[in-house]
C-alpha cells in the first residue's frame, strides 16, 4: 500500500507580522492588490475581499515613497500581514517599513547596490521585519546574464543566493526566496537547486502564468511539482484575473495535494451516454453554490443513479442522476429523490446538516 504522505523540505522559520513562514508550518497563501495604490479606498475594499476569501499574506505594489502610505491604511483596515513589493527605488522599502510593513520584497535584478541593501537590512533588522528576495528571470543582473549565457536555473539561484549572502554579512537572517519565471520547467529546476543548496524558506509561484485557464494549469504544474516534493512553505498563484481567483485556486491547489483540508472537495464524473442529466450543469451550480464554504468534506455529482452512490460511497454527501429524478446520497447510502431544478439546492441543506 503506497504512502501518500509528503515529506517536507526543512527550513528555516521567518515570522511575516502574525504568521510563520517555514520551520515546518502549515504553507501560507499569498495574493497581491490589483489597484493603483494612489486609490486607497479601493485598495481598502479590495484588501477585505481578500481577507474574506482566505488570503493570508497580502502583497501591495509601492512604486513611489509617497505610496508607502497606503501600508498604514491597509493594516488598520484587514489583520493579515502586508507585504511591501519594492523594485529600483531602496528608499522606498525604507519608507514602507516605517509605514508598519511586516515583509519586504526585494528584486535584486533592479536594485543592485551593495550599500542600499544593507541600509534597507539595517532598517528591517531593528523593526524585525522579514526580507523575501525575489528573483525573476527576467530582470536577472547582467553580470549573471553573460555568466551563464543567458536565463537558466542556475543563474536565477545564483543571484538569490548572492543576495541572501549579502543580508547575512549584514548580520540579517529572516530571509525567503522566490525564484519566478514564466516558464514552468524554469521555474521547478530553479526551486529545486534551490532547495538542495540552502534552508531559506522558499515562496512558491509562476510569474506571468496567464489567464484563469493557462495561468491555472501553468500554476498548478509549477506549484503543484514542487509540492509534491515537499518544496514550499508559501505560495501565490499570479493569474491575469481578479484576485480572489488567486486564492480560491491556491486552496484548491493545496487541498488537491493532501496539504489542506480548507473546503469541500468535489468529485464529478465526466458524464458519458448512461447519464439522465445535466451532468456538466448541475456540477457547475454545485461548484458556484460552495465557492464560500469552508467544511472539510467530499461532495459528489454523478451522473448515473446506479453507479453514483457505489463509485462514491467515500463522498460526505453527493447527487447521483436517475430517470426524471436525482437521488441524495451519502455515504453511498441513498436518502431520497429530488427534481434536477431542486437538486442543488438540496444539497446545500444536506451539507448545512453535517
Amino acid at each position: 500500500m503506497s504512502n501518500n504522505t509528503i515529506t517536507r523540505r526543512k527550513s528555516r522559520a521567518i515570522k511575516v507580522g502574525g504568521v510563520t513562514v517555514g520551520g515546518g508550518a502549515d504553507i501560507s497563501i499569498q495574493s497581491m492588490l490589483s489597484v493603483p495604490a494612489r486609490k486607497v479606498a479601493e485598495n481598502i475594499a479590495q484588501a477585505k475581499r481578500l481577507e474574506a476569501a482566505g488570503c493570508e499574506i497580502l502583497r501591495v505594489a509601492v512604486p513611489t515613497v509617497r505610496d508607502a502610505e497606503l501600508i498604514a491604511l491597509l493594516k488598520e483596515a484587514v489583520s493579515i500581514p502586508i507585504v511591501a513589493d519594492i523594485h529600483f527605488d531602496y528608499r522606498i522599502a525604507l519608507k514602507a517599513v516605517a509605514a508598519g510593513a511586516d515583509k519586504i520584497r526585494l528584486n535584486p535584478g533592479n536594485i543592485r547596490g551593495k550599500e542600499q541593501v544593507r541600509e534597507v537590512a539595517a532598517a528591517c533588522k531593528a523593526k524585525e521585519v522579514p526580507i523575501r528576495i525575489g528573483v525573476n528571470a527576467g530582470s536577472l543582473e547582467p553580470g549573471l546574464l553573460e555568466q551563464y549565457g543567458g536565463v537558466c536555473p542556475e543563474a536565477m539561484v545564483a543571484s538569490a543566493l548572492y543576495n541572501a549572502l549579502l543580508l547575512e554579512e549584514c548580520g540579517f537572517y529572516d530571509i525567503a526566496l522566490s525564484l519566478k519565471a514564466s516558464n514552468v520547467h524554469t521555474t521547478v529546476q530553479a526551486y529545486r537547486l534551490a532547495a538542495q543548496q540552502c534552508d531559506y524558506p522558499l515562496h512558491l509561484g509562476v510569474t506571468e502564468a496567464g489567464t484563469a485557464r493557462i495561468g491555472l494549469i501553468k500554476s498548478t504544474m509549477g506549484i503543484g511539482s514542487l509540492l509534491l516534493d515537499g518544496i514550499g512553505d508559501t505560495i501565490r498563484v499570479s493569474l491575469t484575473d481578479e484576485p480572489e481567483e488567486e486564492i480560491r485556486a491556491a486552496i484548491d491547489i493545496l487541498n488537491a495535494a493532501g496539504l489542506r483540508h480548507d473546503g469541500p472537495r468535489i468529485i464529478s464524473c465526466p458524464s458519458c451516454g448512461r447519464a439522465r442529466i445535466d451532468i456538466i450543469g448541475l456540477t457547475q451550480r454545485v461548484e458556484e453554490a460552495l465557492v464560500d464554504c469552508r467544511k472539510p468534506i467530499t461532495v459528489a455529482v454523478m451522473g448515473c443513479a446506479v453507479n453514483g452512490p457505489g463509485e462514491a460511497k467515500h463522498a460526505d454527501v453527493g447527487l447521483a442522476g436517475g430517470k426524471g429524478y436525482v437521488l441524495l446520497f451519502a455515504k453511498g447510502e441513498p436518502l431520497y429523490k429530488v427534481l434536477e431544478d431542486e437538486a442543488a439546492a438540496e444539497l446545500l441543506k444536506a451539507i448545512d446538516r453535517l
